[in-house]
């Protein structure tokens, strides 16, 4: 007999909006919708809720590591679920796992898990996402030089074979190392592409989002800056509509008056979406670990290589959450969106996933009035 529970207490978040008074029904695994209070059925066992709110559940398409897992390190269907697990109790229900620029070798050991994750239903496992290796050298960031190359017929076959078997399949590239044509032949095979550690100019960028490119990784960092003559990556992707932007918002990878400018570029389209970026660290006390055979470090909120040069983020969701509605002009409900409906919808997966509609999955958490986590659920069950 399916489970039937309505969640009242507490204002609820659907996805794109706030209510008052009304009931979260869950029924099994999805979302029954929201109603009046008055209006839940007598079949529906009632879950009293003191105060707060319930949203839905964060996704999150940038997420490299967790629970002392780096997809690098451990490109397997274990390493998926330890990191999916360790997002769970930050609020993300839905993660693309992301692997670093690496060999051919390590990238089809990635694509392999990624479809037996997908196949075994994994929970929180959403699809994945290739940052490189396909980049820019003078972009590279973290990204190892040894690594990076330019995308050929071979590299090309493997990708579009592999979004046979996936649901979702992201890959990240710079123009200077990938065509037009290539980019348009991989958008024709459904894999989502954006652009991403690279130098390029806003000309070149309109032409790569003209062939198939839909997105830009993590806006602002390893990427040509607006300047008044030559508007770069950032001046491309501000200014075009259709173009979604990732973004990392822990007050380290861009400043808040930057965020803000973003905000009023892209208010109103919700093409502005929030990514943790986020290393094996989350959800342990690691202070270190080891990407491509080199050190990073864990200090004050940063990851660095000896360098100096960040290397993904020491964050999670909730946290980049709190710091949008805190440090920038963005209201409570936007950060929210931004944090689930928005990356959702950039997948054409916003009716099951960052939404609490009738038939979503029943992915949720349970906030206080701090923004701090007291319950998340993943398909209707209590899980964290």
């Amino acid at each position: 007999m399916t489970n039937k529970t309505a969640y009242i207490g507490a204002r609820i978040f659907d996805g794109l909006k706030i209510h008052q008074n009304h009931a979260l029904l869950i029924d099994g695994e999805h979302s029954g919708g929201i109603v009046q209070v008055d209006n839940v059925a007598p079949d529906y066992q009632r879950n009293q809720l003191k105060g707060g709110l319930l949203a839905a559940g964060f996704v999150d398409l940038q997420v490299n590591g967790g629970g002392g897992v780096l997809l690098n390190e451990q490109p397997s269907i274990e390493g998926i679920r330890t990191i999916c697990d360790a997002h769970r109790q930050f609020g993300t229900t839905a993660v693309l796992v992301t692997l670093i620029t690496d060999g051919l070798e390590v990238t089809k050991q990635a694509i392999d898990a990624a479809i037996k994750a997908q196949s075994a239903k994994v929970p929180g496992f959403l699809g994945l996402h290739l940052e490189g290796p396909h980049l820019s050298i003078e972009k590279k960031g973290a990204h190892s030089s040894d690594l990076i190359r330019p995308m050929n017929e071979q590299d090309l076959s493997v990708l579009c074979e592999a979004k046979q078997y996936l649901d979702n399949l992201l890959i990240t590239v710079a123009p200077e190392s990938v065509s037009d044509e290539q980019i348009a032949s991989l958008a024709s095979a459904g894999i989502r592409v954006s652009l991403g550690h690279t130098a390029t100019t806003s000309a070149r960028a309109k032409a790569s989002f003209a062939a198939g490119a839909s997105s830009v990784t993590h806006l602002y960092n390893a990427m040509s800056p607006l300047t008044h003559r030559e508007p770069g990556l950032v001046g491309a992707a501000l200014n075009e509509d259709k173009v979604y932007c990732g973004l990392i918002a822990d007050g380290v990878h861009v400043d808040s008056d930057a965020i803000n400018i973003a905000l009023s570029m892209k208010k109103d389209e919700g093409k502005l979406f929030l990514v943790t970026d986020a290393m094996s660290t989350i959800g342990t006390d690691q202070r270190e670990f080891t990407l491509n055979g080199r050190r990073i470090t864990r200090r004050d909120g940063q990851l660095t290589l000896s360098d100096g040069t960040l290397a993904g983020a020491d964050l999670d969701m909730i946290t980049a959450v709190r710091y949008m509605a805190t440090h920038t002009r963005c209201e409570l409900e936007e950060a929210l969106r931004m944090a689930s409906n928005y990356p959702a919808k950039y997948l054409g997966a916003d009716h099951l996933h960052g939404s609490l509609v009738d038939g979503a999955f029943g992915n949720f958490i349970h906030l206080n009035d701090d923004l701090e986590i007291q319950s998340v659920w993943q398909m209707g069950t209590r899980a964290h």
